[in-house]
C-alpha cells in the first residue's frame, strides 16, 4: 500500500521551493502517494511583504537561501515581484489542477513561474498561461479563477491547514504519522518515508 504524504506550502515561499528538490529525490521509486496542500502564510487583508525593500528578508536570502539554491544546483531569483502577490487565486488554480490530474505539473510550473521567471502568480492571465502550458483548458480555468469557482474550497483547505492539521510554518511534511516541518536533507527525508513505510509492512 502506498505511503501518503501530504505536503503544507506556500507559493511564495521560498523555503517550500528548495525543500521541494531534497524530498522529490527522496521519494524517486517509491511507493508513496503525494498531495500538495494549500497554505496562505498572509492571506488577503493581511500586509504583504516587499522583500526587495526589507533588509531583514534581503539578509535571510543572503545567508540562507542563496547558498542553499548554489549547493543544491537550482535555479533561485529573488523575485522581482514586490510586494509579493497573495496566493489565494494561485491555489484556487490548484483545486482545478487536482480535478484534472494535473496537481504536481501545476504545482511545479507555478513554483518556476515564481522563483525562477519572476511572475506575478497572483495574476489569472499569468496563471492561465501557466495553465495552458501543462495541457489544461485555457478558457474553464480562466473561468475557474474570474468566477471564483474554487474560493470555497480554498477557503476550507486553509481551514483544514490551520485548525486541523495546525500546521504554523510552511514547508511541513506530514508522512504517514510523521511531521517534518523546515527544510531537510533527502538523507533525512528517506530515512523518515522509509521507516513509517515499514510500520505498515
Amino acid at each position: 500500500m502506498s505511503l501518503k504524504i501530504k505536503v503544507y506550502s506556500d507559493y511564495v515561499c521560498p523555503f517550500c521551493f528548495l525543500a521541494k528538490v531534497p524530498f522529490e529525490e527522496a521519494i524517486k521509486g517509491k511507493d508513496v502517494e503525494v498531495e500538495w496542500m494549500p497554505f496562505e502564510l498572509r492571506p488577503s487583508p493581511a500586509p504583504k511583504i516587499d522583500p526587495i525593500n526589507d533588509p531583514s528578508k534581503l539578509q535571510s536570502w543572503d545567508r540562507f537561501i542563496n547558498p542553499t539554491s548554489k549547493s543544491l544546483g537550482v535555479n533561485m531569483k529573488l523575485p522581482n515581484v514586490s510586494p509579493h502577490p497573495y496566493t489565494d487565486l494561485a491555489f484556487e488554480g490548484l483545486h482545478f489542477a487536482k480535478e484534472q490530474g494535473k496537481e504536481k505539473e501545476y504545482n511545479d510550473r507555478v513554483f518556476k513561474a515564481f522563483f525562477q521567471e519572476e511572475q506575478d502568480i497572483g495574476n489569472i492571465d499569468v496563471l492561465t498561461k501557466i495553465a495552458a502550458e501543462i495541457g489544461l483548458d485555457e478558457g474553464e480555468f480562466k473561468e475557474s479563477l474570474v468566477t471564483r469557482k474554487y474560493k470555497e474550497a480554498q477557503q476550507k483547505a486553509l481551514q483544514h491547514a490551520y485548525n486541523e492539521a495546525e500546521i504554523t510554518s510552511v514547508p511541513t511534511f506530514i508522512i504517514g504519522d510523521k511531521r517534518l516541518e523546515g527544510f531537510n536533507s533527502k538523507e533525512i527525508f528517506e530515512k523518515v518515508i522509509n521507516d513509517e513505510y515499514n510500520k505498515g509492512v
